[in-house]
């Protein structure tokens, strides 16, 4: 079956790192642009990072430049977030989803079709 499954979420100390996966099954991930998103307890959705299958090309919000590096392995069927430097606010719940083209073209609700369960990510000392 079509999937999707975030993991390496956890808790770390502000300025610590995280590498979050999003692991495909039932489809080849890498056919797709790809884009990560968070949602904090009373916040909006904000989209975080996309990646496109077409030319590669990476995206970031301006909240997160300079600190995670969005990557993929074709091999593995699985993109990668890379988070470093990580401040209390990053801390929300991550997810990962397919967009419906193969380049990225924002963070759009009607942009994006399967999303996987979410993983946690708590920035604290």
């Amino acid at each position: 079956q079509v999937q999707l499954v975030e993991s390496g979420g956890g808790l770390v100390q502000p300025g610590g790192s995280l590498r979050l996966s999003c692991a495909a099954s039932g489809f080849t991930l890498d056919y797709y642009a790809i884009g990560w998103f968070r949602q904090a307890p009373g916040k909006e959705r904000e989209g975080v990072s996309c990646i496109s299958s077409s030319d590669g090309s990476t995206y970031y919000a301006d909240s997160v430049k300079g600190r995670f590096t969005i990557s993929r392995d074709n091999a593995k069927n699985t993109v990668y977030l890379q988070m470093n430097s990580l401040k209390p606010e990053d801390t929300a719940v991550y997810y990962c989803a397919t967009a419906r083209r193969d380049y990225c073209s924002g963070y759009g609700p009607n942009e994006y079709d399967y999303w996987g369960q979410g993983t946690q990510v708590t920035v604290s000392s």
